[in-house]
């Protein structure tokens, strides 16, 4: 049985048809010479910035961390934007929600109907302008300026809200018939009037039914 084994195995060796000796491995592909010379080339042209980096690094590194802490400081700026200012109208002052003395403001309106009574709508708008501007230069004396135009008080933020939006309707009336020549009328002055009382004697003014 041996024999025939090494007889069928010499037989297998002697196939030509059958590989046993291991393949010779295949021979790597070319590199084009142009793709050398243009890797030398890269080489030579990026190797000054290479060296100059290197040798900056430790000012760069520093710029860089510079940065970093820029950008974060940024965005965690943006982020608490809102939240800031959430607190900055938590916290304003009383004062900002001022509205005038109850008494002054009955005595002004007063004053200013009475003007209105005699058909002197003009100067009883006026009036209320002027007071409520007596009024604001009382409370923020650094806020006004001798050129400040009524839109620009109209526009300080410093004002609260409810305020400039009582001075807009008063000076609108005033401006209108400053530049639009339209002398004030009773509509004007009533606008006006129930404006600055609605301000001023807010309570008190819708428990009458005016507001």
């Amino acid at each position: 049985m041996s024999a025939s084994f090494d007889d069928a195995w010499e037989d297998i060796r002697a196939d030509p048809d059958i590989q046993f000796s291991p393949a010779p491995a295949p021979k790597p592909p070319e590199i084009p010479q142009w793709w050398e010379d243009f890797l030398d080339w890269l080489g030579d042209f990026l190797s000054p910035l290479f060296e100059a980096i290197a040798t900056a690094w430790p000012i760069l590194r520093i710029l860089l961390l510079i940065l970093l802490a820029a950008g974060v400081l940024t965005l965690a700026w943006v982020i608490l934007v809102p939240y800031v200012e959430q607190w900055r109208r938590r916290k304003r002052p009383a004062e900002d929600v001022w509205q005038p003395q109850p008494t002054a403001a009955r005595e002004l309106l007063a004053e200013a109907e009475t003007l209105a009574a005699a058909g002197q709508f003009d100067q009883a708008v006026r009036l209320l302008l002027h007071r409520s501007i007596a009024d604001i230069e009382k409370r923020h004396p650094d806020l006004l300026r001798p050129s400040s135009t009524s839109r620009e008080i109209e526009r300080f933020d410093r004002l609260p809200e409810a305020a400039r939006a009582m001075f807009a309707v008063i000076a609108g009336q005033v401006e209108r018939g400053i530049f639009a020549a339209l002398p004030i009328d009773e509509s004007g002055w009533r606008v006006s009037r129930d404006a600055y009382a609605g301000f001023a004697l807010k309570e008190t003014w819708r428990r009458a039914g005016k507001g």
